[in-house]
C-alpha cells in the first residue's frame, strides 16, 4: 500500500566548518500517496541527495522524513519498505531474468512456488515473459532496466525510488522506457520518487515537479504550470526546449503610464501590472522561442537578419541577430522562407512576454497585456 511522504526543513551538509559544503537547504516538501513525484536539476543541485536520504542511505543533518504518519528518519534502509532503482544497471550476471527479479524474495525466504507466481506476474507487467530464462548479457539495455525494476518492485514496496534510471540508454529506448514506466506507475500500489537531470522526461512523466537548485526546491507544482507561470528565471530557463530567451529591457515612462523599451521597440504596460515594476528602471525579459514568428521586415518592427537555421524535420530552429547584436532563438515551422542572410522582423504577443527582476531574478509578471 502506497504511503505519502513528507519532508519537514530537510538539510544534508558534507564535511565541517569552512570546508563544509551544503549539499540540501531546508527542504520542506509533501508527496501524496501513488503520485509520481520528480526532482529534477543541474548536476550537484542536491536531488540525488535528496533521494539518498529518503532511502536511508544518507543521515540527514537536520530535518524529518516521514512515512504517512510515521516518522522514518532514523530507520535503517531495509525497515523503510522501499525499492530504489538506481542509474546504473546491476544485475547478477551469472542469474537468470527469473533468478534476478526473484532475488529479493529468495532473500526473504519465501518459498519457491510462490517466488514462481510473483515473478511470472512481474514480468508479463513488464513485458518480459519471454526472457525469464535469459541471462542478462543476451538482453538489450531496455530488457535490462526492466528486469532491474522488476526487482525492485516484486515485493509490492510503499514507495519506489528511481536514481536517473533512464540515462544510461540511448535516446530512443529511452522514449520507450518512459512509456514503460508511467505505464507501470498506473498498474503498482506504490509512490514513485523520481530524479533526472533531463526536464523531458520530469515534465512528460510526473503528476508534479520540484525544480532544484544549489540544494533548494524553487518551484513545486504540476509540469504545465512550471511551464507557463515559472516562479523565477532559473525555472524559467531550465525548463522548454529550446531555453527561453532573455533580453534586458529598460522601464520607461510614457503617455499611457509604463512601457518596456524591449530592442528598441517600446512595448506598452498594462495598469494591472505596474505595481509589479515600480520602482524598476531595467528588468530582464524572456520569450520562449515557440512564442516568437518571422515576418517581412515592417515600419515598427523589431528587425534583424537569420544567422543560422538549423533544420529539425517539421520544425527549423532559427537564430536572428538584431541590429544591437541580440541572438534570439525562434522555432518555426519547417521551409525555407527566411534562409539564412534574409532580413526578417521579430512579431510576438505581448501576453507571451515574461518580466523577471533584474536582483532576486523572480518573476513579477507573465505577460505586460490587459488580459
Amino acid at each position: 500500500m502506497a504511503v505519502s511522504v513528507r519532508l519537514e526543513h530537510l538539510e544534508k551538509g558534507f564535511g565541517r566548518g569552512s570546508r563544509e559544503v551544503v549539499a540540501v537547504r531546508d527542504l520542506s516538501i509533501e508527496i501524496g500517496e501513488r503520485e509520481f513525484f520528480t526532482f529534477v536539476g543541474p548536476s550537484g543541485c542536491g536531488k540525488t541527495t535528496t533521494l539518498r536520504m529518503i532511502a536511508g542511505l544518507e543521515t540527514p543533518s537536520s530535518g524529518r522524513i516521514w512515512f504517512g504518519d510515521t516518522d522514518i528518519t532514523a530507520l535503517p534502509p531495509q525497515k523503510r519498505d522501499i525499492a530504489m532503482v538506481f542509474q546504473d544497471i546491476a544485475l547478477f550476471p551469472y542469474m537468470t531474468v527469473h533468478q534476478n527479479i526473484g532475488y529479493p524474495l529468495r532473500i526473504a525466504g519465501l518459498s519457491r512456488p510462490r517466488i514462481a507466481e510473483r515473478v511470472e506476474r512481474v514480468a508479463a507487467t513488464l513485458g518480459l515473459s519471454d526472457k525469464l530464462g535469459m541471462k542478462p548479457g543476451q538482453l538489450s539495455g531496455g530488457q535490462q532496466q526492466r528486469v532491474a525494476i522488476g526487482r525492485a518492485i516484486i515485493k509490492e514496496p510503499k514507495v519506489l525510488l528511481m536514481d536517473e534510471p533512464l540515462s544510461a540508454l540511448d535516446a530512443r529506448l529511452r522514449v520507450e522506457m518512459r512509456t514503460e514506466i508511467l505505464r507501470l506507475h498506473r498498474e503498482i500500489s506504490a509512490t514513485i520518487i523520481y530524479v533526472t537531470h533531463d526536464q523531458v522526461e520530469a515534465m512528460t512523466m510526473s503528476t508534479r515537479v520540484a525544480v532544484m537548485d544549489q540544494g533548494q526546491a524553487l518551484q513545486v507544482d504540476p509540469p504545465r504550470t512550471i511551464f507557463r507561470h515559472p516562479a523565477d528565471m532559473t525555472v524559467a530557463t531550465f525548463i522548454g526546449t529550446p531555453a527561453m530567451n532573455l533580453v534586458p529591457a529598460a522601464v520607461v515612462a510614457s503617455g499611457a503610464g509604463l512601457a518596456l523599451d524591449f530592442l528598441g521597440r517600446l512595448l506598452p504596460v498594462a495598469p494591472r501590472h505596474h505595481g509589479a515594476l515600480h520602482g524598476l528602471k531595467r528588468v530582464e525579459t524572456g520569450l520562449r522561442p515557440q512564442a516568437l514568428r518571422l515576418a517581412h521586415p515592417g515600419a515598427d518592427g523589431i528587425k534583424g537578419r537569420v544567422f543560422l537555421r538549423e533544420p529539425l524535420g517539421l520544425e527549423d530552429e532559427v537564430l536572428v541577430e538584431t541590429a544591437d547584436g541580440t541572438r534570439i532563438k525562434v522555432v518555426t515551422a519547417a521551409g525555407e522562407e527566411f534562409p539564412e542572410g534574409a532580413a526578417v522582423e521579430l512579431d510576438f504577443r505581448l501576453r507571451d512576454l515574461y518580466v523577471f527582476h533584474p536582483e532576486s531574478r523572480t518573476t513579477l509578471c507573465h505577460g505586460i497585456d490587459s488580459a
